[in-house]
């Protein structure tokens, strides 16, 4: 029998905790953010576990304790999470300029024109 649900896009699962996480009043237990992402029970625990374990390894999100589990706190967005993907994967890269070059060459015309907005902001 298969899943009628799709898959998730790599990062997607990221994505929805974050969003989760900075929806929320405070910090959240794993078993609390899986309730929110998918009420009918679909989502393992042990995946949201997992996730947000990276996350807090990558400094997205705040852990503390909080009884018998951890508690987890957005410090970054879905926004923040992509930029700093974008950033790791640069700096593994001797030859910048290439990959840049080449990432700015496939843009759509709005997003080159929205990337040349963004930098002369920071020149302003």
């Amino acid at each position: 029998m298969t899943d009628p649900r799709p898959r998730r896009r790599p990062g997607q699962l990221e994505a929805e905790i974050l969003t989760v996480l900075g929806a929320a009043a405070g910090p959240l237990t794993p078993r609390e953010v899986r309730e929110r992402l998918d009420p009918d029970g679909g989502l393992s625990y042990s995946a949201v576990v997992t996730t947000l374990t990276r996350l807090h390894e990558r400094g997205a999100v705040t852990r503390e304790r909080g009884g018998r589990a951890f508690r987890y706190g957005a410090l970054s967005d879905p926004a923040g999470l992509v930029a700093d993907r974008i950033s790791r994967l640069l700096s593994a890269q001797d030859d910048r300029a290439s990959v840049l070059r080449r990432f700015v060459s496939r843009l759509t015309e709005q997003d080159e024109r929205l990337l040349r907005d963004l930098l002369n902001e920071d020149q302003g």
